[in-house]
């Protein structure tokens, strides 16, 4: 069972990273634009209006890092520079062995390959700092006391002091913290300012991708059915015509204005008969598609012609179905407009880095 000081830790692992994204959910039978990059540890860009976790410490690491297998001889070491600016490795080793406590049981990774996963994160980040830096932008302290109040509901502190009794027990000083929030706020808005800003989707874009991919957009809705199932006694020319004759009746019958229902609970061999053929809401690819063609094939309220099948002749009723027309369009315009604002923005977001990256001074001494 995790501890809260666990989760203390974890929210302070957050902290040297850039940030965390907040993935819009998006159900999976809409098509993603582009490939996603999968990586140990979290990723860098963040969804607008999503919430921005702390950033790592500049300059001058914490006096106590929070596992004790820190090898303070040598965590003064610096394994990186940034421009002017040192990434010690006591910065690092703290990434990693609080990624460690919370997925000692979800990863193989080697501490080497996260150390390099997370020096590279740590970099980028002091560099987005520089560049919160260079903008002159500034947190005031009614913003920093908000983000400290969200801490401490995260971490259920009631108090001030209860708050930073937890910091303590983490190795972690409560000043550090108020400067790793400070400086996740400023990046947080130089990002803003840098990436989401320049970001924007149109409407002829939406159009353009949900006419690309309307096949793919139609697997996702949803239709409701009924079924009546009539199986030969005999696997006979005559057997199988007899059938044929009762499946016209019955067909003729709903059309009488018989109930459709009850001609399934006397008829039908499906086992679907108790509930009068009810095949209930289904999703567009979970029957076979020759008997899906049938069914989707109809009006709602319309009844089939008898259809032949290995099992016997089937009659369907179509009772609703869903379109891309009116609020489902609505609903899927919206979630491709974030599925094309997520693609910009970590086009926009990897270019901003490389920018960065090529007029810094970066030296790895690892």
């Amino acid at each position: 069972m995790r501890t809260r000081g666990g989760l203390v830790g974890v929210l302070l692992l957050a902290s040297v990273l850039a940030g965390c994204a907040a993935q819009s959910w998006v159900p999976g039978w809409v098509p993603l634009v582009g490939k996603k990059k999968e990586t140990a540890p979290p990723t860098r860009t963040v969804t607008p209006g999503a919430e921005i976790l702390p950033a790592p410490v500049v300059g001058q690491a914490v006096t106590k890092p929070a596992p004790s297998e820190v090898d303070e001889t040598v965590a003064d070491r610096i394994v990186a520079v940034v421009n002017n600016d040192a990434i010690t490795l006591a910065e690092l080793q703290e990434s990693v062995l609080m990624f460690r406590q919370e997925n000692r049981q979800q990863t193989s990774v080697s501490d080497e390959e996260l150390g390099r996963q997370f020096l590279t994160r740590l970099i980028e980040n002091r560099l987005q700092l520089q560049e919160a830096e260079r903008d002159k932008i500034t947190v005031d302290e009614v913003e920093l006391t908000e983000e400290l109040s969200e801490r401490m509901k995260r971490f259920g502190a009631k108090t001030l002091d209860e708050f930073e009794a937890l910091i303590k027990g983490q190795g972690l000083t409560f000043d550090a913290v108020k400067k790793r929030l400070r400086d996740s706020l400023r990046v947080s808005k130089v990002i803003r300012r840098r990436v989401s800003l320049r970001v924007s989707v149109t409407d002829p874009e939406i159009t353009r991708y949900i006419e690309e991919n309307r096949s793919k957009l139609d697997t996702g809705l949803s239709y409701h059915a009924r079924h009546i199932l009539l199986v030969p006694a005999s696997d006979t020319d005559a057997g199988w015509e007899a059938e044929r004759i009762r499946a016209d009746m019955i067909r003729g019958q709903v059309a009488d204005g018989a109930d459709f229902g009850e001609l399934a609970k006397q008829s039908s061999r499906d086992a679907s008969a108790k509930e009068g053929g009810d095949l209930g809401s289904l999703r567009r690819g979970e029957l076979s598609q020759e008997i899906e063609d049938q069914i989707l094939a109809l009006r709602p309220g319309e009844v089939s012609r008898p259809y032949r099948s290995q099992l016997g002749y089937h009659v369907f009723r179509l009772e609703s179905k869903e379109t891309l027309d009116g609020e489902a369009l609505q609903r899927v315009r919206q979630q491709v407009r974030e599925i094309l604002y997520r693609q910009k923005y970590d086009t926009r977001m990897e270019a901003w880095l490389k920018e960065i990256k090529q007029r810094a001074i970066i030296e790895v001494r690892m």
